[in-house]
C-alpha cells in the first residue's frame, strides 16, 4: 500500500523526551496505519479501522 499521502501524528501515549514514540496515520482509506517515529522510513503495521478502535479501546486510561 502507498503510504505517500499517510498523515502521520504522534501519539498521546507516547513521551515526551523523545523515547518511544508511536505515530498513528488515520486519513487513509480502510487503514489505520501505525509505525516507529525514530524510523519514519520503515516499516509500518496497517490495521482495518474496526480493529484499530477496538485496540484503543482497551488500552488503560492515561493518568
Amino acid at each position: 500500500m502507498d503510504l505517500n499521502d499517510a498523515r502521520w501524528r504522534k501519539s498521546t501515549r507516547s513521551g515526551a523526551s523523545g523515547g518511544n514514540c508511536v505515530e498513528v496515520a488515520d486519513n487513509l482509506a480502510g487503514v489505520v496505519g501505525v509505525r516507529d517515529s525514530k524510523d519514519p522510513s520503515g516499516p509500518a503495521l496497517l490495521f482495518g479501522p474496526a480493529t484499530w478502535r477496538s485496540f484503543v479501546a482497551r488500552l488503560p486510561e492515561r493518568r
